[in-house]
């Protein structure tokens, strides 16, 4: 068990708060205004957690906080002899089934090359042969119109691996992917170059809290916001009016651009991949020592 002086834990809070408040408030800001943005809101949205939870500090299981008994106010944490932490219960059989599961899936993700070439068309078979009315951002122009954004989809070869991406693609575009990517072939298909894989590590260690630091989350979600801009600048949509300078990946100029950036996040998401794993194997070991001395004491006479 680490032991965290409490001004060490403060100090670190409080740096957490400051830092996620850049996300969070103009966030809350827009909404209480009734503001849509088609870029921010879905880190708000499609993934599911809360702004207060992503401001909430964590330590994460293993720590204790000297004089932290402000805590015990929280569900799971328990007073022990050097301050206050996370109860091993908190470790419950269905927190563990999720860090087998990402483990094994960041494992895969991990060994694989990373590949480079679907250029973000995702988004552009999500539009393709859709109606003004039919568009998820309609408030905003495409920068091609209809015809010009299928005519992108249809002269471009589609290869999305993502099976959350995938799911939003028209019918119509649907066939035209050379990938058919289903929850079931999840662990076998993500790769490391796919930029939703990437934005889903944010996914990935919110699941897992309370056990996961909350640095950790903060640092997913900061790429994940990064990824999230350059995926709307290479989408058909216009976001220059936002500062969104367009990726025009129907240009070879453009088809440079996006594989680049797509290489710098994978190789940035790859030390986030490989803390998520970490902290995942810990928590499976913690059960796994759990359950010996459980047995251990059950065995005693």
């Amino acid at each position: 068990m680490q032991v965290l002086a409490e001004q060490e834990w403060r100090a670190r809070r409080a740096a957490h708060r400051q830092r996620v408040r850049q996300w969070t408030e103009p966030h809350r800001r827009r909404r209480r205004e009734g503001i849509p943005h088609p870029v921010m809101d879905f880190l708000f949205t499609y993934y599911s957690h809360r702004p207060s939870l992503l401001e909430r500090w964590q330590p994460g299981l293993g720590v204790a906080l000297a004089g932290g008994e402000e805590f015990l106010d929280r569900r799971g944490y328990v007073a022990l002899r050097d301050g206050v932490a996370l109860s091993p219960a908190a470790l419950t059989a269905k927190r563990l089934d999720t860090a087998r599961f990402v483990r094994d899936l960041l494992s895969a993700v991990r060994d694989r090359r990373p590949v480079l070439g679907c250029f973000g068309l995702h988004e552009w078979a999500m539009l393709y042969r859709t109606t003004p009315e039919d568009v998820r951002h309609a408030s905003w122009p495409l920068r091609l119109g209809h015809r010009g954004t299928d005519e992108v989809v249809e002269s471009m070869q589609i290869r999305c691996s993502h099976h959350d991406a995938f799911r939003f693609f028209t019918p119509q575009a649907r066939p035209l992917n050379a990938l058919q990517p289903t929850r079931a072939d999840q662990v076998a298909m993500e790769q490391p170059g796919c930029l939703h894989n990437n934005m889903d590590l944010f996914k990935w260690a919110y699941k897992l809290d309370p056990l996961v630091p909350s640095e950790l989350i903060a640092d997913c979600f900061d790429l994940a916001a990064r990824i999230r801009a350059v995926d709307m600048r290479a989408s058909p949509y216009d976001l220059r009016e936002l500062g969104y300078e367009p990726i025009a990946v129907e240009t070879a100029e453009g088809r440079a651009e996006y594989a680049a950036r797509q290489r710098e996040f994978a190789d940035e998401a790859g030390g986030l991949r490989t803390r998520l794993i970490e902290v995942c194997a810990g928590l499976l070991a913690a059960e796994t020592a759990e359950a010996a001395r459980s047995e251990l004491s059950d065995s005693q006479p």
